[in-house]
């Protein structure tokens, strides 16, 4: 099996000499460049190719985003994996726009990192633990927005009698299904079709049905 080819890009020498020793000390890994700076991690993602580049978000130059986002456009199958102390959620959702496929700490244990490099520079998709929460969390919040009722100046009850006009029931019929006098109902009819602006029954049926009811 064929060595997964690693560029690290991160201005701090010491994250470097910990990867790079981690890197020598797994055979499955080879580390064939180092950047100090977006813009060098571009241009050394281009000339080398590797399958995985670890990039850092705060680097001179160009910011890590920025880079990622440049090297996905210019070479999509490079794997990319942000290594970071940020984990804010406004950090990790630009860097996965940018097309990040990874997110990782820099508090990371060796294993952690590792299994990190392995599965990103094999295509998949890997965060941190405490990133993992966050994106659950963050989706976990998000509500789907409430969608408007149709015919907002029906009544409910009005609202309720024109859904069982659309399905076809008879005056007679919605008065059993509601417990309703058959007067009451004819009543709500004719101020429905008042409010729809309607002719007659049949009108009332095809409007109502546009909006999904029935």
């Amino acid at each position: 099996m064929d060595s997964l080819r690693v560029l690290i890009a991160d201005d701090h020498p010491l994250f470097r000499a910990g990867v790079r020793a981690m890197l020598a000390s797994a055979p499955d890994t080879e580390l064939i460049g180092e950047a100090t700076t977006g813009t060098e991690a571009v241009s050394l993602a281009a000339e080398l190719r590797p399958d995985l580049v670890m990039m850092d978000v705060q680097m001179p130059e160009t910011d890590g985003v920025e880079a990622t986002r440049r090297i996905s456009h210019e070479s999509p199958e490079i794997n990319i994996l942000v290594v970071t102390m940020f984990e804010d959620d406004g950090t990790i959702f630009q860097a996965m726009r940018a097309g990040a496929r990874g997110y990782v700490l820099k508090g990371a244990n060796y294993a952690e990192m590792l299994r990190a490099i392995r599965a990103v520079g094999n295509g998949e998709a890997i965060f941190s633990p405490q990133i993992a929460v966050r994106l659950v969390n963050f989706f976990a919040d998000i509500r789907p927005a409430a969608l408007p009722q149709a015919f907002p100046e029906l009544s409910d009850r009005e609202h309720e009698i024109l859904d069982l006009i659309a399905k076809g029931l008879k005056n007679p019929e919605i008065a059993g299904q509601l417990f309703l006098s058959p007067k009451t109902v004819r009543n709500h009819v004719s101020t429905i079709l008042h409010k729809l602006q309607v002719a007659d029954r049949a009108q009332a049926i095809l409007r109502a049905r546009e909006a999904g009811l029935g």
